[in-house]
């Protein structure tokens, strides 16, 4: 996405591919903005790693690019980062924004090489870290897969699914990211890390989710069951600290506030 002096503008794969780093330089060259909002990527962990010729020029490679194109206007890029920096860690969170970096996944490592070439090419960027969202479908748009999405299947469908005790992580309701972005995008130039404040593992928090939206004790232990065997060899702790940016002002809460905040808007809470 561009901010133009006039107005604002995007850039996707129905114009160009990302997958051709010459076509989006071509494709920038062409336009007039002020800053880049940076959110393209192939995301998935499988593709990353089935594809990692393709995912890389997708998700490294025309990142740089476009660096090089904000370095050269002198605009600000705003890349989206993710918690998967640190998926190889082995130490509990949450981790703060300068911790070392340490990925086991090709998604992740994407990442840390773009995080890398931006700080030590940039001086006016926004690097900011997610945590996994939360949210709802709207009209035309689709949420990705989430907690709450996966809860609602599970007990709507009537269908048996794990929820591994394995991993804690933040979850964030995207709608409190859109609502706070204005101030986000004029933060100085730096880091962020985008999360709310999540105590429980995946299995305990769907069990909030579904406990929220109405189900009984008997009903919520037939559908949502503990996974003890994924991740058993290591516990996941993806837990973002996000005292920098709490200190700018902008706030997430915890996981209860987001799951309350996301269900009322779409009338599963009064």
């Amino acid at each position: 996405m561009l901010k133009k002096h006039n107005g604002c503008g995007g850039y996707d794969a129905k114009r160009c591919r990302f997958a051709d780093p010459d076509a989006v330089r071509a494709w920038f060259e062409k336009q007039e903005f002020d800053y880049v909002f940076h959110t393209a990527a192939m995301a998935q962990t499988a593709d990353c790693e089935n594809y990692p010729e393709l995912t890389y020029r997708v998700n490294v490679e025309s990142t740089k690019v476009i660096a090089d194109i904000c370095k050269e206007r002198h605009a600000r890029l705003l890349f989206i980062s993710t918690e998967q920096c640190f998926n190889a860690k082995t130490c509990a969170g949450p981790f703060k924004e300068e911790d070392s970096l340490c990925s086991i996944t090709k998604y992740g490592q994407h990442k840390v090489e773009c995080e890398n070439y931006i700080t030590s090419h940039l001086e006016d960027y926004l690097i900011l870290r997610f945590s996994w969202m939360l949210g709802m479908n709207r009209p035309g748009i689709k949420a990705s897969p989430n907690i709450i999405r996966n809860v609602m299947h599970a007990l709507f469908y009537q269908q048996p699914t794990k929820f591994t005790v394995n991993e804690i992580r933040g979850m964030t309701y995207a709608q409190k990211l859109a609502d706070q972005f204005t101030n986000i995008m004029e933060l100085a130039s730096g880091i962020y890390h985008i999360s709310d404040t999540n105590t429980h593992n995946t299995y305990e928090s769907a069990k909030i989710v579904a406990r929220k939206l109405g189900f009984d004790e008997e009903t919520i232990d037939r559908y949502i069951l503990p996974d003890h065997e994924r991740y058993k060899e290591r516990f996941r702790d993806y837990r973002l600290d996000h005292q920098k940016i709490e200190e700018a002002g902008i706030h997430f809460g915890t996981f209860e506030e987001n799951v309350d905040a996301c269900l009322k808007d779409f009338g599963w809470l009064k």
